[in-house]
């Protein structure tokens, strides 16, 4: 391989790379919202817990029960 590929095959890396990042939040937030969806699918059906047990506090203020 000579300096033009070299420098070729890191541009496509690093084109590659930001694309993944750019693409990476929304991917991550479609599989979220997939998990709810069938969350709410299922409390609907009325099977078993539709969310799991974790306490429902936010910013470090507990609620009472």
């Amino acid at each position: 391989m000579n300096g033009n590929q070299i420098q070729g095959l890191i541009g496509m890396l690093a084109t590659f790379g930001i694309l993944v990042l750019m693409i990476l939040p929304s991917a991550i937030g479609a599989v979220r919202e997939w998990s709810i969806d069938r969350q709410l699918r299922r409390a609907e059906r009325g099977e078993g817990e539709a969310a799991p047990n974790r306490p429902h506090s936010r910013h470090g203020v507990a609620h009472p029960a």
